[in-house]
């Protein structure tokens, strides 16, 4: 077995510098994933849907479980598509907990099972297009009611969000944050939950409702884009340093985290193939920059009431630029750009259907469609040999 000159402690330090990173690499890395991460952690809790310690406290472990098995800048993420719905009004704060612990425990179960990477192949990729796309629709909706209030504040925001399709690397969505915090009374009215439409905590929270709103549109997009892509990016851009990233193992730490952390309160997490990349993109290239998130997250779990405080100074129109910025993020996705043209019709019902009536009539339209595209083409095809056949 090789060590590492000058024992355990030079190991880390070396660990720590990373691979072309460095400090500053790593630091500037940290925050890579922000315009992910903001626009759901801001709403939910400046709208008074989750608290603020175990939401922060439940990203500061996940970011210290990466550091300790991963090594490397695996992005911990908000899931989207729960997030997506609780934004939404579809999910209360008790049904958000059911939601987490329900895909905490089938992702549990598919990490110890063989049959995981078939299992995220059950529902066709056009199919989790769609529902991702109409899931973006949804949030663009919020977005545009809380912009409404102040389109001539908005409008710059979105210009300045929209400069990341110019420069990745420009912190845009923090620089956004910390403007909107040190100069929000002055700017605009603050965040109003009725403009969220979001679902009361007082009702009692529904077993059903949170596995048909929360659990079925979100397990095929975490199978997908945050256990098999988000496996296949970080091999592609850490080469050998990514072997501990394992799609049972991203199924595992994910199911893990949930299962345990969001019946406290914590937000529905998984790690985003999109969030590693930007990571990445921003310089992280070891640890170091999960360890840093891990602190602040830790940091802003123990500052009671100075963070709701802050997010309340945020005028609503910024948040909902934010939401916007993420609702495009949800529907520009590389999958819809790809998609073969058979496909997008089966991507544009399922994401209708989704945003019009709900995940669950989503995915059961998207699966109809898909099924009749199949049938069409394997109609296509046998009649295409036939033309062969009798033209010899």
């Amino acid at each position: 077995m090789n060590r590492v000159p000058g024992g355990p402690v030079a190991g880390w330090r070396q660990r720590l510098a990373g691979a072309g990173g460095g400090v500053l690499g790593d630091v500037s890395g940290a925050f890579g994933d922000l315009g992910t991460f903001l626009p759901y952690v801001i709403v939910a809790i400046g709208a008074g849907l989750l608290s603020p310690a175990p939401v922060f406290a439940g990203f500061a472990v996940g970011y210290l479980l990466v550091a300790i098995v991963y090594r490397l800048p695996v992005a911990v993420q908000p899931m989207k598509a729960v997030g997506a719905v609780i934004l939404a009004g579809g999910l209360s704060g008790g049904e958000v907990a059911w939601a987490g612990a329900m895909l905490g425990a089938i992702l549990l179960a598919l990490a110890a099972s063989p049959l995981l990477l078939r299992a995220a192949r059950v529902i066709p990729q056009s199919v989790v297009t769609g529902l991702q796309a109409g899931l973006g629709l949804v949030l663009l909706a919020v977005a545009a009611r809380l912009m409404g209030g102040d389109w001539l504040l908005a409008v710059p925001a979105l210009a300045l969000l929209s400069l990341t399709w110019v420069w990745p690397r420009g912190p845009f969505a923090l620089a956004l944050v910390v403007v909107a915090i040190a100069f929000g009374p002055s700017l605009g009215a603050p965040l109003d939950m009725s403009l969220v439409g979001a679902a009361p905590n007082g009702h009692a929270a529904s077993p059903w409702n949170a596995f048909v709103s929360g659990v079925l549109p979100q397990l095929p997009l975490t199978l997908l884009n945050a256990v098999v892509v988000a496996a296949a990016v970080a091999r592609t851009l850490y080469g050998p340093g990514a072997r501990r990233v394992s799609e049972r193992r991203l199924a595992a730490t994910s199911g893990a985290l949930n299962l345990v952390l969001a019946p406290f309160g914590a937000m529905p997490m998984c790690h985003g193939a999109g969030g590693i990349a930007g990571h990445h993109r921003f310089g992280a290239r070891s640890l170091a920059a999960p360890l840093l998130l891990a602190l602040l997250c830790a940091l802003a779990a123990l500052s009671g009431d100075t963070v709701p405080a802050l997010l309340a100074r945020i005028p609503a129109s910024l948040v909902g630029a934010l939401l916007a910025y993420a609702a495009v993020d949800l529907l520009a996705s590389r999958r819809l750009v790809d998609a073969r043209p058979d496909c997008r019709p089966v991507i544009a019902v399922a994401a209708l259907a989704t945003w019009g009536l709900g995940a669950l009539a989503g995915l059961a339209a998207g699966l109809a469609a898909e099924a009749v595209r199949v049938r069409i083409r394997r109609g296509g095809a046998g009649s295409a040999t036939l033309t062969q056949e009798n033209g010899k």
